[in-house]
Parts: structure tokens; sequence; C-alpha cells
């Protein structure tokens, strides 16, 4: 009697962590991705070139919400036919975002996101400075590949922000956007872009 009590006790058990592991989801994850690219034009002498780094890090805090955060840099440069450059921007990127998840089956989940991408920027040929902050709503599908790789999607939806360029001399200038279909990146800006990319988890 006392082994089949002890028997029961350990497949309760056994159950019981099981089913603690299930509820606890991704909690306690951390994970990277991120953005990098390059770009380069040329007709005839005349050149341009950008460069952006984003990296992302990010914790899951809860079982099925994650809060990441990317800082990176985007750099771009133009020459003129003469060889003169006309152009030569630096910026700095931060980009603070949230996730939920809710699985559909086996190892594909979709996700809405929020992200708040915020950029300081300065060109050195205009002596002029940039700042601007916008709010991003992105849905995605995330399929997990195995328990260090997954590949994901997304498409931006919603964006609203603010951008301001002070030059050295003169008046700033400000400049408000809504859109309903809008910027893909904190680089391209392109409108509602298909965004595919690998996260790894550790």
């Amino acid at each position: 009697m006392k082994k089949l009590l002890l028997i029961a006790g350990i497949v309760l058990l056994s159950f019981n962590v099981k089913g603690q592991e299930k509820s606890q989801g991704l909690q306690g994850t951390w994970w990277i991705a991120g953005q990098v690219s390059y770009d380069s034009e040329k007709t005839g002498d005349a050149k341009s070139s950008s460069t952006m780094v984003l990296p992302i890090v990010g914790y899951f805090f809860a079982p099925s919400v994650t809060f990441g955060v990317g800082i990176g840099n985007i750099s771009s440069t133009t020459d003129n036919a003469v060889g003169v450059t006309t152009a030569d921007s630096n910026t700095f990127v931060v980009k603070p975002l949230i996730r939920k998840y809710w699985n559909i089956t086996g190892g594909l989940f979709f996700y809405g996101q929020a992200a708040l991408p915020v950029m300081l920027g300065k060109d050195k040929i205009s002596d002029s400075k940039s700042s601007s902050v916008a709010l991003e709503i992105a849905p995605g599908f995330d399929y997990v590949i195995n328990k260090w790789m997954t590949v994901e999607t997304s498409f931006t939806i919603f964006n609203v922000g603010s951008t301001t360029i002070t030059p050295d001399t003169g008046d700033k200038t400000t400049k408000f956007g809504f859109n309903a279909n809008p910027m893909n990146s904190v680089g391209d800006r392109s409108l509602g872009s298909l965004q595919v990319g690998v996260k790894f988890l550790f």
C-alpha cells in the first residue's frame, strides 16, 4: 500500500512540474536579434552610401510577454561628381519595444509589438542636428525552430511620430506625421514592408 501511494505521489508530482513548465512558457528567457544593412549608389562620379547596425536584446518577464531594446547607429555620406562631400550624417538610435505572444499551434506564434524608436542625428556638412521619436505598432508571426532559434516576420501597420531639425543658423523645422501603413524600420522608413529575420534564445 505504501509503495502504491509513493508511486501515485511521484506521478502527481510529475504532472504538476510539467504543468508549471508549460505555464511558465518562455519566462526568464533572454533573446537577441537586430538589423544590419549597407546600401551604396553611384551615378557617374557621384556616389552615396549608408550603413545601419541595430542589435536588439530582450527578456521574457512573463510567459508570453517580452521587453527588448535596440541600441545602434545609422551613418550616411554623399559625394558629388567632383568628389566633394555634400552630406555626412551620423544618427544614434534607441528603440525600446514590447511584445505579447499568442500560440497558434505547435511552435507557431502570433505576436503584437509596440516600439518607440528615438533617433538623434547630426550632419557634419550642414552642421545641423535632428531628433525624432515615433510610436510603431507591428503584428508578426514567430516560429520556434529549436530551443535556441526562431524565425519571425512582421509588418508595421501604424506609426505616429515627430522630427525636429535644428540648423546651426536659422529657424528649426518640426515635422509631425501619422500613418496607418507606416515606416518599416528606423533605417529605410519604407511603407509597411515585410521584415523577415531570426531571433536567438538563451
